[in-house]
Order: C-alpha cells, then structure tokens, then sequence
C-alpha cells in the first residue's frame, strides 16, 4: 500500500496551484500623477499644461493618464520652421531624479544613471502577433499540466478508495478526492479566465500603439501633430527630467513631477 502522503500529493499539487493563481490577482491601490514644472505651465481644461519651444520645434505637454506599465503624456509637436522635420516618439526620453533633482542609478548597473526611452509604437505593435502565440502556447501547457494532474488525483482517489480501513478514513479520503478535483476544476477556469484577459489586454494594446500612440513620420513646415508618448514607469522617481530631441536641430526640455497617490478601497455594498 502507498504511504498515506503520496496519495494527498496530487491533492497538494492541485491545492497549491490554485493558491498560487489566486494570490496573484491582488488590486494595485496605488496610482500615477504627474505634473509639469517647467516651461510655460498654464491650466487648461482642468489639466496642468506645459509649452516649451527651441529652434522652431515647439512642445506642448500635460499628463493624460497611467496606462498599464506606462504612464502617458499628451504631447502636441508643431513645426515653426521653414522645412519639414522627422519627428519619433521614441526620440522621447528621460532621466529619473529623486526629491533633490539628484539623478538615480539603474538598479540593473549601480553604475549608471536611471535613464528610460519612450516606447516605439511602430516596434510594439510589431510585437502583438508574437504575444499572442506566446498566450496560446501558454495555454496548451497549462492544459497539459492539468491532464496530468488530472491522471494523478484519479489515480490517487482509487488507490486511496480501496485501500480505506476504516469509514472515517474513507470518508477524509473522499473530502481530499472531491477538494482535488473542484480545484482542477477551478485552475482549469481560471487557466481560460487568464488567457482571455490577456488577449483582450494585447487587443487594446495594438488598439493603443496603433491609434492613440504618436506616430513616427515627417511633419511639414507650419504644422502640427498630436498623440500620446508612453514612458516606462519607475516608481521611485520625484521627478522626471523629459528631452525631445530633434536630430541635428534642437533639444527640448519638459521636466514633471510625479507622485504616487494612495487610492481609497471603497466598502462592499451589502
């Protein structure tokens, strides 16, 4: 007869995989707010919004909103110049600072400053079909596991049936069979639940990078064009010190303050 702790293993294994799925869907209550502190700071709207121009390329800034691992700035280039220029978000970038305006260090090399680019939204969006496959492997993974583990509790729940002494450990044997099995059941839904939130989540992200990202391109003489520049996140930053550099022409500043704001948890409503 099997030891008494290699026949609850599955129910184990089960049990601690739901455990592990479910304590990783605890909310953030924590939120993202900038503000620009240079330039020409004016409130429009309701929103703090700032303007700052060098050689014919000016720059018009406010937060819009935090925006999955980003957070998003409403960004209007205008072209005062007497030529087109090449404009790219990715041309945005920024140093993190600290309360002092002291630059921070990298935590992945100690020896350089924490310094971040804008996203690309041309490469990003290039990356959804990738992420896509990736979630679907994902999933045939997960349903391999689950048929095995599947094998093993059934397995289990005959030995341990037949090999039951007494009634009451027949009885504690079908509790832990009927535990293990309602788990395998909930990790199956909760393995689909994920899958499909992730898709959805790369359909808005695609839907993100190809509408409402500022695009690369060419923008004529008198004009102008308007989108949102996505910056990594970085947490513990007071201050990030924003450029938008035009290649061979001018570099501009836009510096902004961010906190992080504690959200309220609201009561269940009974």
């Amino acid at each position: 007869m099997k030891p008494l702790y290699l026949l609850r293993y599955p129910y184990i294994v089960a049990i601690g995989l739901l455990a592990g799925v479910l304590s990783s869907c605890s909310p953030t209550i924590t939120a993202y707010q900038l503000e620009p502190v240079s330039g020409d700071v004016a409130r429009i709207d309701g929103r703090q919004v700032t303007k700052a121009e060098q050689n014919g390329v000016s720059v018009v800034a406010s937060f819009e909103k935090e925006d999955l691992e980003y957070v998003a700035l409403d960004i209007e280039l205008k072209n005062h110049t007497d030529h087109p220029i090449d404009i790219n978000p990715a041309d945005f970038h920024f140093k993190a600072l600290n309360s002092v305006n002291d630059t921070l260090t990298d935590p992945l090399n100690p020896n350089l400053i924490l310094t971040r680019s804008a996203a690309d939204p041309s490469y990003e969006v290039g990356r959804m079909d990738l992420k896509r496959k990736e979630e679907t492997r994902r999933l045939k993974r997960a349903k391999v596991i689950n048929t095995l583990l599947m094998v093993a509790v059934i397995a289990a729940d005959a030995s341990s049936s037949s090999n039951s002494r007494t009634y009451s450990e027949y009885l504690r044997n079908r509790t832990l069979s009927n535990l293990a099995y309602q788990s395998l059941a909930v990790k199956r839904v909760v393995n689909y639940s994920n899958f499909a939130n992730r898709m959805q989540r790369y359909d808005y992200e695609e839907y993100r990078w190809r509408e409402l990202a500022l695009k690369a391109g060419t923008l004529p003489a008198g004009q102008s064009v308007r989108g949102l520049v996505y910056l990594p996140k970085v947490p513990n930053a007071t201050y990030l010190a924003i450029s938008y550099t035009v290649p061979e022409l001018s570099t501009i500043p836009l510096l902004f303050k961010q906190e992080l704001v504690q959200q309220k948890k609201h009561p269940r409503r009974r």
